[in-house]
């Protein structure tokens, strides 16, 4: 639980405090004095010292008043005992363990780690950490490191898995102008971790009091379900949320005997879970910054955007960035444009990019942003460019940027290069509480993620939940009655039917005269596949276009004594465009849903969506879309189109089967045959694991 003396802490003790500020027991105590917490109430455990830093020190913890928040640099063996006297005699209902030592080092401390757990919870308080930077938000600055940014109550929260991490990450941001409302390093995670503290900012979150912005920096997610929960409850509130998941591996893979689960993995789900919460995914330090630089600028409502530049160069590069970001820089023409080509200088383009030169002027700048604001209204936001060869100071152009985003109906996003030519000037700027950017292909990178997100969000939360049913008291007597493994095809065949996904008609024989039957019954050409083993083509256990009862009584004969054949699986042989359904179960994160084509696309190109369950057919329809091989669903080259609709609903379908039966480890159904407005079953596995 988060404490409110871990958030304002009345008093503070630093247990371990130095007057040398080379070691985080003296430079936690000179940050947190530095930043103005109240000296009276902070107090100091240092048994060699009698005064440090300016502050009268305690020989022990024993001889404390009552106190908040302990920040702890201690060796950890001494840790223990430390937190039990402060939690059972000081009333400390917070604690920030700075010392390593702990569960990263060695099973010894993985106990102490548990014993300091166990007094914290016993005695409601909140644990940050161990082996961590601290904590710091507007009511103080409880790190040992530095930079220590500035801290507003608008600023950005951040919490960050890695301590050093999270101070390169505000190394970053800091010279672009961000500022930080709280900044969480949580260390081993012990008892709150990025989930739990990312709990507390939304059950505490207030519209126009509390941080719009949150980044994250997670090398393990342990609680997906809790992570998915309250970021997407702040998203909804109005909260924009960045993250980095650093440390994927190739674990989530293990086991895999199927199509999915060879394609499903640890970074796969990762990528699923952000999706649905609506999270802005970034792969570096400086492009998280980048993003939260964005995020910290008036919301954008569409896709079109103007550059505004005196260098062609980065317009051009931007320009790149932006389209292939699947954003829009469209033409700007007509009488609007000529009158404001008649305000620049000769050369000058308002085409878009509007280009005024390198000799343009702040006055210029403002003529243009007018107009954009007044008389295009086609665009939805604006990109200066503006650096300087070094020949004189733009402090002018600076303060006309500073003014005209002060009262911009549009958003203004200033990209200013010159970082060694006018770093005056641009300090200067950014001091007046502006956010900037320095490179025009990171921030094109960048800004396109936030409004692609952004306009994705907006569809994503406002998409009705489906009235797909499924026969879920059916399902869960097949399952509760199976045992671990495989299911034999009548079973699979049963299941699907009870989820609504139409299947063939089929029947497993296991003797001559039964095959003979069905292929009289169900008539030519029809399929013969082995029953048994798992990966039938592997081993020749599939034949398609069987026409006549010679080939039937043959191919019985040579599929039976296949190794492991437990039978003849028969169905009327069908055509139509091969799909692919699967889903996996991915440790906490519940189920991987994937879909896309099948045959070549799923096997070699592995070209497949990825969802995570439940889905609902907003998500479906946006996992079909996003396939390379969409133009084929949409009909090229004289084929007839998919029927995007069914194989959407077929997608919720599997997703709500998943949900209803989580013993399903995983499963596959390939190919799904799709001819006219059809959409057929024809094999499929389905693996149990309880």
């Amino acid at each position: 639980m988060v404490t409110k003396e871990l958030i304002n802490p009345q008093s503070i003790v630093v247990v371990g405090g130095s007057n040398n500020i080379h070691k985080p027991g003296g430079r936690v105590l000179k940050n947190l004095i530095d930043n103005g917490f109240n000296t009276d109430k902070l107090y100091v455990v240092n048994p060699k010292e009698d005064e440090i830093q300016g502050i009268k020190t305690h020989k022990t913890v024993e001889d404390l008043p009552q106190v908040d928040l302990a920040i702890i640099a201690i060796a950890a063996k001494y840790t223990v005992e430390t937190v039990r006297i402060l939690a059972e005699q000081k009333n400390t209902k917070a604690f920030i363990i700075l010392s390593a030592g702990y569960s990263e080092e060695s099973e010894e401390g993985a106990k102490l780690e548990k014993e300091i757990v166990d007094i914290v919870n016993k005695h409601n308080a909140s644990l940050i950490g161990p082996n961590c930077i601290g904590v710091m938000n507007y009511n103080y600055a409880g790190v040992f490191t530095t930079p220590v940014p500035k801290l507003t109550p608008d600023g950005v929260d951040f919490i960050s898995g890695s301590g050093a991490t999270a101070v390169f990450i505000m190394e970053s941001g800091i010279p672009k102008g961000l500022t930080f409302s709280s900044v969480y390093s949580v260390g081993n995670s012990a008892q709150l971790g990025v989930e739990d503290i990312l709990e507390y900012m939304d059950e505490t979150y207030e519209e126009g009091k509390s941080a719009k912005v949150k980044l994250l920096y997670l090398e393990s997610i342990k609680k997906p379900e809790k992570l998915l929960k309250h970021a997407r409850s702040l998203i909804k509130k109005g909260a924009k949320i960045a993250a980095i998941k650093a440390g994927t591996s190739e674990a989530g893979s293990r086991a895999a005997s199927s199509h999915t689960g060879a394609l499903a993995g640890s970074d796969v789900a990762v990528e699923a879970l952000f999706k649905k919460a609506g999270i802005v995914r970034a792969y570096g330090r400086e492009e998280l910054a980048t993003i939260a630089g964005v995020f910290m600028h008036p919301e954008v409502k569409g896709k079109n955007i103007a550059i505004i530049t005196h260098a062609g160069g980065p317009a051009v590069m931007l320009t790149d960035t932006l389209s292939n970001g699947g954003l829009n820089v469209p033409a700007i023409e007509g009488e609007a444009a000529d009158r404001l080509l008649e305000k620049l200088f000769p050369g000058s383009s308002v085409k878009n990019p509007i280009d005024f030169l390198a000799t343009g002027t702040a006055e210029q700048l403002g003529h243009i942003i007018d107009a954009v604001n007044n008389d295009f209204g086609h665009i939805d936001a604006m990109a200066v460019i503006f650096g300087s060869p070094g020949l004189f100071e733009v402090y002018d152009v600076y303060d006309v940027l500073h003014e005209k985003m002060q009262n911009s109906p549009k958003p203004i996003f200033p990209i200013l290069p010159s970082v060694i030519n006018v770093k005056k000037e641009i300090e200067y700027f950014i001091g007046k509480g502006h956010v900037a950017f320095f490179d025009e292909v990171i921030f094109g990178q960048a800004f396109s993620r936030v409004v692609n997100n952004a306009i994705r969000n907006k569809s994503l939360f406002e998409a009705s939940s489906d009235d797909v049913k499924i026969d879920e008291a059916k399902i869960r007597e097949i399952v509760d009655n199976a045992g671990n493994g495989y299911l034999p095809p009548e079973k699979v065949k049963a299941i699907l039917e009870a989820s609504g996904i139409d299947t063939v008609k089929e029947k497993t024989v296991s003797s001559k005269q039964e095959a003979l039957d069905f292929a009289k019954e169900i008539g030519y050409p029809l399929v013969m596949k082995v029953v048994g083993p798992v990966h039938k083509s592997d081993v020749g256990g599939v034949v398609l276009n069987v026409k006549d009862d010679n080939t039937v009584s043959a191919e019985f004969d040579r599929l039976m004594a296949i190794k492991d054949a437990t039978g003849v699986l028969m169905q009327p042989m069908i055509s139509g465009t091969e799909l692919f359904l699967g889903a996996k179960s991915e440790d906490n994160y519940g189920h991987l849903v994937m879909a896309g084509m099948g045959g070549i696309f799923v096997e070699v190109l592995k070209d497949v969506s990825v969802g995570l369950a439940p889905l609902t057919k907003f998500e479906a329809g946006e996992m079909i879309k996003n396939l390379k091989s969409y133009k084929i669903f949409e009909g090229v080259r004289g084929q007839e189109p998919i029927n995007q609709e069914k194989f959407a609903e077929f997608i919720v379908r599997l997703s709500k089967l998943v949900t209803v039966a989580p013993e399903i480890f995983e499963m596959d159904i390939n190919p799904l045959l799709a001819s006219g407005n059809n959409i057929t079953a024809v094999d499929a596995r389905i693996r149990i694991e309880k």
